[in-house]
């Protein structure tokens, strides 16, 4: 029973799957019976899916950011009038849509622009290879940190928090600058707080007196 629910739909148990062989020997029918009564559904399946897109649109939007767009959307949902936060996670859950950590992605780093500048850059990168002149590189990049950052996630037993010791202040970001070739480090140096103009060009004058002696 577990395998033919299985085959169907993801989260069919196998006492629906009993169910549907017991009503098909019974009655000799598998389709669903009408509704005899009551209220029927709020949403139609154009209507749902419209919902579906919300949610695939803006993975951060909330349910109740849902309940104000259909409130107040005279296109689609233009029969509904009110509609509970209860129905809407019920809608959500029925189409699989869960609620998960959020990735953050920088939306330029993906830019078109972006892409080209940089499929620009190792194609000038391999000329350079290619040419009569060696070349030497030199990579110059800063990265920020902070040494009282720890984990967001962690395991514990069910029905127990998942506790981490941290300190009660947090301590000032250190920002660390490096330049590397293909062989070794050339030049780094660690300041507290951001890398500003006046710190890079320090730092490239320094660059530029190690490499005039070597």
């Amino acid at each position: 029973m577990r395998e033919a629910g299985l085959r169907v739909q993801p989260n069919l148990s196998r006492y629906t799957v009993a169910s549907v062989i017991r009503t098909f020997r019974q009655e000799n029918r598998i389709q669903g019976r009408e509704r005899q009564g009551g209220r029927g559904p709020i949403f139609t399946q154009e209507q749902e899916r419209a919902i579906i897109n919300m949610v695939l649109a803006n993975n951060a939007i909330t349910l109740r950011e849902i309940q104000v767009n259909i409130i107040g959307d005279d296109g689609i949902f233009n029969n509904v009038h009110q509609v509970s936060l209860s129905t809407l996670a019920r809608i959500l859950k029925k189409n699989q849509l869960q609620m998960k950590q959020l990735y953050r992605v920088p939306f330029e780093r993906n830019s078109e622009r972006v892409k080209q500048l940089r499929h620009a850059y190792v194609e000038r990168v391999l000329q350079m290879d290619a040419e009569e002149i060696p070349h030497k590189f030199i990579y110059i990049d800063e990265a920020g940190f902070n040494l009282t950052k720890s984990r967001r996630r962690g395991r514990n037993i069910i029905g127990h928090r998942a506790i981490i010791n941290v300190p009660g202040q947090r301590g000032g970001n250190i920002t660390l600058c490096a330049a590397i070739t293909q062989n070794r480090i050339l030049l780094r140096h660690a300041n507290m707080g951001p890398y500003n103009t006046a710190h890079i060009l320090t730092f490239l004058d320094q660059l530029h007196n190690i490499l005039t002696v070597n």
